[in-house]
């Protein structure tokens, strides 16, 4: 079971640097967990895209379908309180983004009380830092 920020997932939906990697993992443990606003995320990301012309109506649809079906078979974070609290005292430590420290909040809710037990997958290297730096293991782009 891993740990999938959306900037890992958003490769699994579109061709783009760092789909084929992600693809690996995916196949090697297909146990995803993600946190509740993924989704979210996700779509934000899809209709975007669909905004700014790179996908076609058709497209569209297909990548909105494979977000429900990831997201319907993962294990889904959604304890809002308590992931809230872990990021605001993350983004006292590190320079994340909100969204960012709510995805490690989450992840270190379902590592808790072994941050090492838990993988995250995530292709930010900024905030793939914030995690291994929290104890995690992280797969990310290669250094």
């Amino acid at each position: 079971m891993r740990f999938w920020d959306a900037s890992a997932v958003a490769p699994l939906l579109f061709e783009e640097a760092g789909s084929e990697l992600v693809r690996v993992w995916l196949e090697e443990d297909a146990d995803m967990v993600l946190w509740g606003l993924s989704r979210l995320e996700l779509v934000s990301a899809v209709e975007r895209r669909a905004r700014e012309g790179v996908l076609d109506a058709a497209a569209r649809a297909a990548a909105l379908l494979r977000i429900d079906r990831m997201a319907n078979d993962a294990h889904e974070v959604t304890d809002l309180s308590a992931a809230r609290v872990r990021a605001m005292a993350l983004l006292a430590r590190y320079p994340l983004r909100a969204a960012d420290a709510a995805q490690l909040g989450a992840a270190l809710l379902v590592a808790d009380p072994d941050p090492f037990s838990l993988t995250m997958v995530v292709l930010d290297r900024r905030l793939a830092e914030a995690a291994q730096r929290e104890g995690l293991r992280v797969l990310s782009w290669p250094t």
